[in-house]
């Protein structure tokens, strides 16, 4: 009996072990976003399923109300997904300004994967246009984010248009501009 001790102890401490470890995949503990827009990515198979993926890119982070470019490197049991259009996924730090762990939705299911990436935070903000990446100075991507109502740490996700809608004579809606 006592040389049976040791081995159930050690065969339940293997068990709960990768318990602690294990990293959260409740939103809820995840109070950063980060935006997607580019990355290079080696995916490795092992009997047609998905074993790992390894890459780089770059993101937007949002903390504390504000945009920080980042520069990425990753290592992920599933595909990195890029971000589409201004989605965001939950971030958290796992080492302050050098890591990041993000959730990503497993598509067709209801729960998450994460996924960590090792990052350099840049003192720019990165954008989009015309499917050409362009950086600018931070206080520019505020400025742009107040006007247009976006803040995606505090559930505003999408951008509000340019300007109040326009009314025709009336107080109606006007009809949108011919194309």
């Amino acid at each position: 009996m006592r040389r049976s001790l040791p081995v159930m102890f050690f065969a339940l401490l293997g068990w709960f072990v990768p318990l602690v470890q294990a990293e959260s995949r409740n939103p809820a503990d995840y109070p950063l976003r980060i935006h997607i827009y580019r990355r290079n990515e080696t995916t490795f198979y092992h009997n047609r399923q998905t074993e790992e993926a390894k890459g780089e890119g770059r993101a937007n982070l949002f903390e504390g109300g504000e945009p920080k470019g980042v520069d990425f490197e990753f290592e992920c049991d599933k595909r990195l997904q890029t971000s589409s259009g201004h989605e965001t996924f939950p971030a958290k730090w796992k080492k302050p300004g050098q890591e990041l762990v993000i959730l990503q939705p497993e598509f067709g299911k209801n729960r998450y994967t994460t996924c960590n990436l090792k990052v350099m935070v840049k003192d720019f903000a990165y954008t989009s246009h015309n499917g050409n990446l362009f950086t600018e100075p931070i206080e520019a991507y505020k400025q742009w984010m107040t006007k247009h109502n976006y803040d995606p740490e505090h559930g505003k996700d999408t951008p509000t248009p340019d300007g109040p809608p326009a009314t025709a004579p009336g107080g109606a809606a006007a009809p949108p501009p011919p194309q």
